[in-house]
C-alpha cells in the first residue's frame, strides 16, 4: 500500500543538506501523488512509484537524484554506482544511455 508520508520522508532524506527549499519538496511529493492517483489503480507497484520519484528528483537536484537512486536501485558495489553515473554522463553529453 502506498504511503504518502513514507514517500515524503524518502525524498526529504535524498534532499538532506541540499539547496532545495521545503516547498519544492512538497510540490514534488504532491506532483507524484497526483500522478499516482491519476492512474486510477487501487494497488500501485513500488517500481512505478520509484521511477516517478527518480524522474522528479532528476529535474529537481542531481545529487538528491543519485542518492535516491542508490537506495532504490540497491547499489551493492562501487561498480554499480559507476555504471549509473556513467549513464547520466552519457545522457548529459547527448549520447544514448547504455542498457542496464
Amino acid at each position: 500500500m502506498f504511503e504518502r508520508d513514507k514517500l515524503a520522508r524518502s525524498i526529504e532524506i535524498a534532499c538532506r543538506k541540499r539547496p532545495v527549499e521545503p516547498e519544492r519538496i512538497e510540490r514534488l511529493v504532491n506532483g507524484v501523488v497526483r500522478r499516482l492517483e491519476s492512474l486510477g489503480e487501487s494497488e500501485i507497484d513500488a517500481d512505478v512509484v520509484g521511477e516517478m520519484v527518480m524522474e522528479a528528483l532528476q529535474a529537481l537536484d542531481p545529487v538528491a537524484y543519485i542518492r535516491f537512486a542508490s537506495v532504490y536501485r540497491d547499489f551493492r558495489e562501487a561498480k554499480d554506482f559507476e555504471t549509473f553515473v556513467g549513464g547520466l554522463t552519457d545522457v548529459v553529453n547527448g549520447n544514448k544511455p547504455k542498457a542496464e
